[in-house]
């Protein structure tokens, strides 16, 4: 974040930023679990800037950002912009993994992790899942083709990601309950091909541990906010019999 202006008003845009930072952080063993759980907790209910800052200073990032320059909170200010949030992820170049199989077991690709522009996945009496929440992509449109023959394959979205269902089942089929949501500016479009023979593929749309921790909070200040509407209401309310019973007391003794 940035000196210059510590109190101005922090957007969605720039929490998510950080919290970005903090889960890469996590995964490349920077942070524990209960840092990173506090500081993503933090990381959402800031306001400012200025309360932003602190939670990134200590890691590489922050250091590289400074070394050169950039503070972190003029990039998110420029970001802060639609499409902004969803450009940061779409990388370009190689994916950091183009296939994965399952024969009789199983197999995951989740978290931080690069979507190339064609991810080719094979399940046979087995299950696989990919999941796209807190992935990077290669291509501002990506394909992921399943083959999954007695065995399944669920595909994992993040909300405001296109998806485009093309594969065809055999006594299977291709889920495509999540086609036609309208893309957020900026999100890739993930299509989703492939062959299921007594089998199935999965499309679902899901929020992440993040997003859902910050609607959480959302919501947990909301109900806060209503309980102080209401203390005050019931305060104004108990004023005004307080002093109804003043002027009662005051007419009865004026009539005395």
């Amino acid at each position: 974040m940035t000196d210059e202006a510590p109190e101005l008003r922090a957007s969605d845009a720039d929490r998510e930023r950080v919290a970005e930072v903090l889960r890469d952080a996590l995964a490349e063993g920077r942070l524990d679990m209960e840092e990173f759980d506090e500081r993503l907790e933090a990381a959402y209910k800031a306001r400012t800037y200025g309360e932003l800052a602190p939670l990134t200073r200590d890691l590489p990032a922050g250091r590289h950002a400074t070394a050169t320059g950039t503070d972190p909170a003029v990039s998110l200010r420029k970001e802060a912009v639609p499409g902004g949030g969803w450009g940061g992820r779409i990388v370009g170049g190689e994916g950091s993994s183009s296939w994965a199989v399952a024969i009789m077991s199983g197999f995951q690709r989740k978290g931080t992790w690069t979507v190339p522009k064609r991810f080719t996945c094979f399940a046979f009496w087995g299950g696989g899942e990919i999941d796209l929440r807190e992935a990077n992509f290669a291509d501002g449109e990506v394909e992921i083709n399943c083959v999954a023959i007695m065995g399944g394959v669920e595909v994992i979205v993040p909300p405001g990601v296109e998806v485009v269902v093309r594969g065809i089942g055999i006594m299977g089929g291709f889920d495509h309950r999540e086609e036609g949501v309208p893309r957020e500016p900026g999100a890739p479009r993930v299509i989703v091909t492939g062959f299921a023979f007594w089998g199935g593929v999965g499309v679902e749309r899901k929020l992440t541990k993040a997003e859902r921790l910050r609607q959480k909070e959302e919501r947990r200040q909301e109900k806060l906010e209503r309980r102080a509407q209401r203390r005050e209401l019931q305060a104004a309310r108990r004023e005004e019999r307080r002093q109804d019973r003043v002027f009662r007391r005051e007419e009865h003794w004026e009539d005395r």
